[in-house]
């Protein structure tokens, strides 16, 4: 238990050291697309760029055929979706219910994708198997 949250650490660690920061809509680091949640696009636009982008990151994840290691690495992407819609709508609500939604699930699925990090780091070679 204490190496899975060492290795959870060091997830966190390296997901926020790795976290783009640009300007506007959707950028690319490298050919791999990424959402920026900003003020100046609409919310239907923002919330495109962010389906956009989670399909992009769906698309491209590896796979090994274990169920184990492709259901997280699908995961991954398809929460930071999730993640990202969450920033969109904060942009463009004043509904406090919503906006405590919001953050909810942005602190939630950041936790998820942080524990499904650690479970790679630390099963990923592995064929999937704890």
């Amino acid at each position: 238990m204490r190496a899975l949250a060492l290795l959870l650490a060091a997830a966190c660690t390296s997901a926020a050291a790795q976290a783009p920061h640009h300007g506007h809509g959707v950028s690319t680091t490298g050919n791999v697309p990424v959402f920026e949640a900003i003020s100046t696009r609409s919310f239907d636009r923002l919330m495109a760029d962010a389906m956009a982008v989670m399909d992009d990151g769906m698309r491209r994840a590896p796979m090994n055929g274990q169920a184990e290691h492709d259901f997280i690495t699908m995961m991954i992407p398809h929460h930071q979706g999730a993640v990202d819609m969450a920033k969109a709508v904060l942009l463009h609500t004043r509904d406090p219910a919503v906006r405590n939604l919001a953050l909810g699930i942005i602190a939630e699925q950041q936790n998820e994708i942080n524990l499904m990090r650690a479970w790679l780091l630390h099963y990923g070679n592995s064929k999937g198997q704890p």
